[in-house]
């Protein structure tokens, strides 16, 4: 296990590295976004080639190569021909001559050690020697369909509303939106309780509750929910679609 960690912590560093050379070069930090979902299916390729493949091994990489690369897909759709996402805009500014240091190091290298964690799953699916199907398999990937739909559905919504001019200014409030202010987060974080469950049957399995762990932590504390909900503090708009539609987990919207 500590092996194949080894040469997926070498790996994604050399991966984060190059993306970073990329940021720097077209003057955006963002593209590590694009970078997020792609490194997974890097790795997953890589195991693919390098370790014996078992039937759990590959229902495991289909599923997050499927998840990586349309993330990717999306993000980098979204964010042509569009400034630097204010995020990344913000760290700018305030890193002064410190910039290029701190952003390979807190932006990328930081990105890239939440990566490995996350990809958990991936190394235990790895080393797994398992072809058996059980009840929990299918549930997990019943839980990561599930979780794919909404955070799809959700992604295509919301960019079908942007994209609409009558809609500029205003706040998304239709569709799975109606019943959770972020689809797409939530989506996220049940797709990877679904992988858990799919590796949990396996030798070391347990441990793999680390990734459902740190995208919940990270979608719900640090980098998701509380970033872009702060983008919105002053807008009256969002305050009232915040107190009335839950924050997480979709359910009716208060007072209907």
């Amino acid at each position: 296990m500590l092996h194949t960690a080894a040469g997926a912590a070498l790996l994604i560093l050399g991966y984060v590295t190059v993306w970073f050379v990329i940021g720097m070069l077209r003057k955006r930090n963002d593209v590590a976004d694009i970078a997020w979902g792609s490194g997974f299916v890097l790795l997953c390729v890589f195991f693919f080639f390098m370790r014996p493949l078992s039937a759990i091994a590959m229902i495991v990489y289909a599923l997050i190569v499927l998840w990586g690369l349309r993330l990717s897909l999306h993000i980098a759709r979204r964010s042509s021909g569009k400034p630097e996402d204010f995020r990344y805009r913000q760290w700018r500014e305030a890193w002064g001559k410190w910039f290029v240091l701190r952003s390979y190091l807190q932006v990328y290298v930081l990105q890239g050690c939440f990566m490995l964690l996350m990809a958990t799953p991936v190394l235990i699916a790895a080393e797994a020697a398992s072809n058996r199907i059980q009840a929990v398999t299918i549930a997990g990937i019943v839980l990561w369909v599930t979780g794919f739909l909404f955070e799809a559905v959700g992604d295509y919504q919301l960019s079908v509303f942007v994209k609409n001019k009558r809609n500029k200014g205003d706040i998304m409030q239709t569709g799975l939106w109606r019943y959770t202010r972020h689809p797409n987060y939530f989506g996220e974080v049940l797709l990877w309780w679904g992988i858990f469950l799919i590796v949990l049957p396996l030798e070391h399995g347990l441990w793999a509750i680390i990734s459902p762990l740190t995208i919940t932590f990270l979608l719900l504390k640090v980098s998701g929910i509380p970033m872009l909900e702060a983008k919105y503090a002053d807008n009256p708009q969002f305050q009232a679609y915040k107190k009335r539609t839950s924050a997480f987990f979709p359910w009716r919207p208060e007072g209907e």
